[in-house]
């Protein structure tokens, strides 16, 4: 019988924060810029004599995501000097927060955080040249956000990847909300690196692993997955002694983790206070309460509010809570439904699978107005148009980019048929060309008649009501 481990995990996790200039210069903090060494000055660079100043927006967005998870906002912080030498940190030390950072507590999707500091984000290394490598300083100096979360314990390894995963994305969205980072993950402008152990004993930490080169949630899942899997078997081998403390990378061509260099300890970087920037008193520089209040409605608020008001679908409420500019057009559409329960499904339904599915594969069109969704639900409701003919008229909205629903299912004619008499002739027609499915059906096998509607349907271009067609085909099916 296999050993039982308990795997654990902390985050760290950065996020380059949307800011006009750079943490301590007045360099543009532009990420889409294509030309290498543009957005530098002495500051950034590093020459002799330059002095940093701090960027007050960059320290206002860290207390914004504080206060959004709950988190404790220092009275006293100050900067920190992190020394190391690498080639993309021109100062030879990176201006960070170690015993003071801004944030400290909070908590966020079933994990407690540590800590939220600001510091410098460093240069970007180029190493597509073959024999050499190249710099860009225009990273350089960027403000980015450290969130720390504590080490957590799980009970398995699938659950450990899952809940990491989870809390990474709900962090993204919460930047999201609060406008304070674009956090594109492929961009690199947001990067999770896990540091991951596992232990016989859930009472006891054992040697831990970091894992870069992130570049998505799967990464992020598939990453945790691996890296643990390989420490259970070196331990179901008795060679937990080679798990040492250590970066490793993800290659995600071979789906697997690659050691890297040692991981160093916090001793190895000498902090010690910045001279040449200030503390900072943030309870008087910040009105905290107002900050508190004027937060935007949160993803997880959210989440209660869309459940609670319109009892839609947790799927159809997740597609919302990811896409901010669909949850605006929801609730435009939700203003005109008048709290109507039945209506607000057709249309949730609509928007999250019809209109979401089409703009997927139609990304150069827009959104429709909202009142053909309201429109769109009422006439469903009402019975005027079938659903299918309402995902027809919706498709046509959203291919020509106007027009309302009324209009399409005249000129379509897509005005459901209610009128029994006229629905006969098809029903009949239908009838006598699948004598096998009228055979099927009166051996017994009742849903065979679902075929039969939706050739009647298809007949008649979308307008048959399929309850009065049901009711017909019973009746001459007896």
């Amino acid at each position: 019988m296999a050993n039982k481990y308990y795997p654990t995990i902390g985050l760290e996790i950065h996020a380059e924060l949307k800011t006009q200039t750079k943490m301590f210069c007045g360099c543009k903090n532009d990420p889409d810029e294509e030309k290498p060494n543009v957005n530098i000055c002495p500051v950034c660079m590093a020459h002799p004599g330059a002095l940093p100043v701090p960027n007050k927006k960059a320290i206002e967005n860290v207390i914004k995501v504080g206060l959004a998870i709950n988190g404790n906002i220092a009275d006293n912080s100050f900067f920190d000097r992190k020394n190391y030498f690498y080639p993309d940190i021109p100062k030879g030390y990176q201006i960070s927060q170690y015993k003071y950072p801004i944030v400290s507590g909070g908590h966020l999707a079933g994990m407690d955080v540590t800590r939220v500091h600001l510091e410098e984000d460093t240069a970007n290394n180029k190493h597509d040249r073959g024999d050499f490598s190249l710099i860009d300083f225009n990273r350089a100096g960027v403000p980015l956000m450290e969130l720390v979360t504590e080490a957590h314990t799980f009970e398995s390894i699938e659950e450990t990847a899952k809940v990491a995963a989870n809390f990474a994305k709900e962090l993204q969205l919460i930047l999201w909300y609060l406008g304070v980072s674009e956090a594109n993950l492929e961009k690199g402008e947001m990067r999770v690196e896990p540091n991951i152990s596992i232990s016989n004993d859930p009472k006891k930490l054992y040697t831990k692993v970091e894992v870069k080169n992130l570049n998505s949630f799967r990464s992020v899942e598939r990453a945790i997955k691996y890296e643990l899997n390989r420490m259970t078997e070196l331990w179901e081998a008795g060679k937990e002694s080679l798990i040492v403390q250590e970066t490793r990378g993800w290659d995600d061509a071979k789906q697997s983790t690659f050691s890297q260099r040692k991981k160093e300890g916090s001793a190895d970087y000498r902090y010690f206070p910045d001279p040449d920037l200030p503390k900072m008193k943030l309870h008087e520089a910040f009105d905290l309460e107002k900050m508190k209040s004027d937060l935007p409605e949160l993803p997880e608020e959210k989440r209660v509010r869309y459940k609670k008001d319109f009892g839609i679908k947790d799927e159809d409420i997740e597609s919302y809570i990811n896409n901010p500019n669909l949850s605006t057009f929801f609730e435009r559409v939700m203003l005109g439904l008048n709290g109507d329960k039945e209506k607000i499904k057709i249309a949730s339904n609509l928007i999250s699978n019809d209109i979401v599915g089409f703009l997927r594969s139609n990304p150069e069109k827009k959104l429709p107005e909202p009142i053909v969704a309201v429109h769109l639900s009422d006439m469903f409701a009402e019975n005027i148009i079938s659903s299918r003919g309402a995902k027809d008229i919706l498709f046509i909205i959203l291919k020509e980019g106007k027009g309302m629903p009324e209009e399409i299912a005249k000129r379509e004619g897509m005005i459901q048929k209610n009128d029994e008499g006229a629905l006969k002739k098809i029903v009949e027609k239908i009838i006598k060309e699948n004598p096998e499915v009228v055979a099927v059906y009166k051996s017994g096998k009742e849903n065979a008649i679902m075929s039969l509607v939706g050739k009647i349907i298809k007949e008649s271009n979308g307008s048959a009501n399929p309850q009065i067609v049901i009711k017909l085909l019973k009746e001459m099916l007896k």
